[in-house]
């Protein structure tokens, strides 16, 4: 994936903007690795209030427990940068807000942190949909290349495309 620009990431925003604006929708972020970037991206667009629900930065394990409810036996079964961890970070988003979608995203940006098995570029986002009681939620692994600015740059761009989708 090339590394978006920010007229790229404005225009991926703005596409999900409308969308959600369209469907009388919100949104809520958990974002670890990209630090608010995902949040800064989508409330850059005037009228995003309309939308934006609210959004969290829980970079550390602790804030990931205590904000948006992950089980610490995730945390340590799996680790922070896991499918598990995003599925649960998601699905603490919707319960701990009133959007009817949310976006999470943990991973490793560098340029330290990485492992052999959990190489630096390893992001896993999770999105989630509310449904009546109900949450559905899935995720995906991504391994993006470059530098850390590179790797958030493209998980910002994966999560919001990923919204765009069906």
């Amino acid at each position: 994936m090339p590394i978006p620009s920010d007229a790229a990431l404005s225009r991926l925003a703005r596409q999900v903007g409308q969308r959600l604006s369209a469907a009388r929708l919100s949104i809520a972020t958990a974002e670890s690795c990209t630090g608010g970037l995902i949040a800064k991206t989508l409330t850059d667009i005037a009228g995003s209030s309309d939308y934006f629900e609210r959004g969290w930065v829980t970079y550390s394990n602790e804030s990931k427990v205590s904000e948006l409810g992950v089980d610490r036996a995730a945390l340590t079964r799996h680790g922070a940068v896991s499918e598990a961890v995003a599925l649960a970070m998601v699905r603490g988003a919707l319960e701990r807000s009133r959007a009817q979608h949310a976006v999470a995203v943990t991973g490793i940006a560098g340029p330290a942190g990485g492992s052999a098995d959990k190489p630096v570029g390893l992001v896993w986002i999770g999105w989630g949909r509310r449904q009546g009681d109900h949450h559905r939620v899935h995720a995906r692994e991504y391994r993006f290349r470059g530098g850390r600015d590179a790797v958030r740059r493209q998980a910002v761009a994966a999560a919001l495309t990923g919204l765009l989708d069906p």
